[in-house]
């Protein structure tokens, strides 16, 4: 059995889980790398990433590159003497980097490839609708995800579960997951499964104003899933227009409604309690949107303050 010397590369919470169980495992974490500082917000401060602030919180080695390939970088990474990598939602890496350790660089990725090889992964399977999604382990090669697979884990999606509840869920898995994959390497019994290549492969492309924005010429199924699958975050949006104005809105949770009715397409339709939008398969009750400027709030603490006209529809 060989001793594991563990460099751990990631950058939002997500990895935070990850790494946060492989240090309550007493393995050997001998540097975290992450991304560069940024600034966030409307105040444009400087914000870290999360796991910067658990590695600090946590005494860890920390190195944060701008450019992987610089060479202050490499001699810094060598220096840490380790003999594995574990990459959990960071960035593409060069050969330089995640041929160095000599047992590899194994990535977890949150779905079961060789589907939803990609950027949001969590997202565009509730998007698209699956039943059934999970994480992968596989060794990082010079393509995207596309490495050979050691191991994967599964779990089913709930019928109104959203991309936030979804993301906790697979953190939990992929825990899990990532300890399972350090055993069979440190007892040297890793056996690899190749990704097959097909037409049928599913992509999880990364996130856009575009592919957020929701059309509601589409069936209440997918409106619904789009919905729950950008919420929290980005989330999905659309216009809003009444007499004059015209709104960009986000909207966090929906309510699909099968009922027949003869209302156009995207009206608006408003009580004192309730927002609903006429879909061609029904409605889509409105249960939580942001207006803006505003903050995130519930349909009926809007209309304790906002009132809709009979000419309101949404596109």
């Amino acid at each position: 059995m060989e001793k594991l010397r563990i460099i751990f590369m990631g950058t939002p919470e997500f990895a935070v889980g990850i790494l946060d169980t492989i240090i309550k495992n007493n393995y050997e974490v001998v540097g975290v790398i992450t991304a560069a500082d940024k600034p966030a917000g409307r105040g444009q401060k400087i914000k870290y990433s999360a796991v910067k602030e658990y590695a600090l919180a946590n005494n860890l080695t920390l190195l944060q590159p701008t450019n992987l390939k610089d060479e202050n970088f490499l001699t810094e990474l060598k220096a840490l003497n380790a003999n594995l990598q574990i990459v959990v939602a960071f960035r593409m890496l060069p050969k330089v980097v995640w041929e160095m350790p000599s047992l590899g660089t194994f990535n977890l990725h949150a779905s079961l490839l060789p589907n939803y090889r990609g950027a949001a992964p969590i997202n565009w399977a509730i998007i698209n609708g699956e039943t059934k999604t999970g994480v992968t382990t596989f060794f990082i090669d010079d393509k995207i995800d596309t490495g050979a697979m050691i191991l994967n884990s599964e779990i089913n999606i709930e019928p109104e579960e959203t991309a936030g509840q979804l993301h906790d869920r697979l953190m939990h898995l992929g825990s899990t997951t990532v300890i399972d994959t350090l055993k069979v390497i440190e007892n040297g019994n890793v056996a690899t499964t190749i990704q097959e290549d097909n037409d049928d492969i599913k992509t999880a492309y990364k996130l856009n104003k575009e592919n957020c924005k929701i059309d509601w010429t589409k069936s209440g199924a997918e409106i619904n899933n789009l919905i729950r699958g950008l919420s929290p975050y980005p989330a999905s949006w659309c216009f809003l227009k009444d007499q004059n104005e015209e709104l960009n809105i986000k909207i966090y949770e929906g309510k699909l409604i099968s009922e027949s009715h003869s209302y156009e397409i995207g009206k608006l339709i408003s009580s004192k309690k309730e927002i609903k939008i006429a879909i061609k398969d029904g409605f889509i009750q409105l249960l939580s949107l942001q207006f803006p400027g505003k903050k995130r709030m519930l349909a009926s603490e809007l209309l304790n303050g906002v009132s809709f006209s009979d000419a309101a529809k949404v596109y």
